[in-house]
């Protein structure tokens, strides 16, 4: 009797749990069709590779212009060419600058700005309390640092 009685408790308690579970709402919309996943083929690995070889040989290339424009051209040793002006070159030094997105102050609290990401309060300074200097490059601490989420502070 009492073996019955809980197996039936048991059974009850199991239902009543499982009708606790909650409910998914996206279930019912439609799911987009998305499109059949595209596989590489081996011509399509070829065009890859034939591609790879021609932008090596387009590189050597662009490199032996280079050295011949600012050195010595084979038979004329001693002289130099004149620049041909087809390709600029750039100091070494300077690399192409990502610009960030600025933040924007939140009024009436110095050293808060809003992020430019999610527009949600952030905290502009350091360990000590001093404010960060303007135009500063900060990490938004909202986001993990794997997905580097940077900005400047106004």
């Amino acid at each position: 009797m009492n073996f019955r009685l809980f197996t039936g408790l048991a059974a009850v308690t199991c239902l009543l749990m499982a009708s606790c579970h909650p409910y998914n709402e996206n279930q019912q919309k439609k799911k987009a069709n998305k499109g059949a996943e595209k596989t590489v083929t081996a011509a399509d690995q070829q065009k890859a590779k034939e591609e790879a070889a021609k932008k090596k040989a387009e590189e050597e290339l662009k490199k032996k212009k280079d050295e011949t424009a600012q050195g010595t051209l084979p038979g004329n040793e001693g002289t130099t060419s004149p620049p041909t002006g087809e390709e600029e070159t750039k100091p070494p030094g300077e690399e192409k600058r990502t610009d960030y997105p600025v933040a924007s102050k939140v009024p009436g609290k110095e050293g808060y700005v809003f992020s430019p990401y999610n527009q949600k309060i952030i905290s502009v300074r350091d360990e000590q309390d001093r404010l960060i200097p303007s135009g500063t490059l900060v990490m938004d601490p909202t986001y993990q640092p794997s997905e580097k989420k940077y900005f400047r502070v106004p």
